[in-house]
């Protein structure tokens, strides 16, 4: 398969496309590995506020996994006018498709995890926490496939649509007007079970756009749930930082998230 060919997620039209240009078919850009075994590979949900897709959060990140002897795949999920359900129909169709062609693309299928940033964070947390273990009398053999992630890392995620939500991004995932039970749905640290991948967490403690609290809602989720987790909360630093290379502090993340993901995935 060559680099950076994109793989749309349904061969027809997406479940609840408005059109068919390139925004109304989400898609996978693969970074696949050599490796004479197969592999993990993990899944970047790049953030935006379900507004747009951030390019920084995309592709240098899948560079980075590749690093780490792993599969990478950087997934263009719908956003606005896209809503719930679609987005996460998204999410949890491309660990179907990969898990249905782990084989012809020297993939692991027990390892697939998902990483996403900020909005990116909190649908790869909602596939976390909203799976099933494939339909068994779908038409479709893909979805036939389980899309329970295997691990997450979640940086600077949007977690919780309660007190510490980012309001923007729930009211364009959910809409305007949200019930209260879906807002309690897709709080996310609501919807841990001891069943829920383990996961890696990173933010910083004085986030101006997404409250540290969303990751300490959900790190003491884990921890009481006795899910396996680790948590970094760096002092200082901005919003939407990717890889923060800029930062010789922050950027220790990747280091750190490395080692784990090495452990959980090869």
């Amino acid at each position: 398969m060559a680099e950076n060919t994109r793989i749309f997620l349904w061969e027809n039209d997406a479940p609840g496309a408005m059109g068919n240009d390139l925004e109304d078919r989400p898609n996978l850009v693969p970074y696949l590995i050599d490796s004479d075994k197969p592999a993990g590979t993990v899944i970047v949900f790049p953030g935006g506020g379900y507004t747009i897709r951030a390019e920084h959060e995309g592709e240098p990140i899948a560079r980075w996994i590749n690093t780490l002897g792993l599969h990478a795949f950087v997934l263009n999920y719908r956003v606005k006018p896209y809503k719930y359900p679609y987005i996460l129909m998204d999410a949890q169709r491309a660990i179907r498709l990969i898990r249905y062609h782990a084989r012809e693309w020297n993939i692991d299928p027990g390892k697939i995890g998902v990483l996403g940033f900020s909005a990116g964070g909190h649908l790869a947390s909602s596939v976390g926490t909203h799976y099933d273990s494939g339909i068994p009398d779908a038409p479709d053999p893909i979805d036939r496939m389980g899309c329970r992630p295997d691990v997450m890392v979640l940086c600077y995620p949007v977690i919780t649509f309660g007190d510490y939500r980012h309001d923007w991004s729930m009211r364009t995932f959910l809409g305007d007007n949200p019930s209260e039970e879906l807002q309690k749905l897709f709080s996310n640290e609501l919807q841990v079970t001891p069943d829920t991948p383990p996961t890696f967490l990173w933010h910083t403690a004085n986030d101006d756009g997404v409250p540290v609290e969303n990751s300490l809602l959900f790190a003491s989720a884990l921890s009481k749930n006795k899910v396996p987790f680790e948590l970094h909360i760096y002092e200082t630093g901005p919003h939407g930082l990717g890889l923060a290379q800029e930062d010789p502090h922050i950027s220790t993340w990747t280091k750190l998230c490395g080692e784990w993901l090495k452990k959980h995935l090869q």
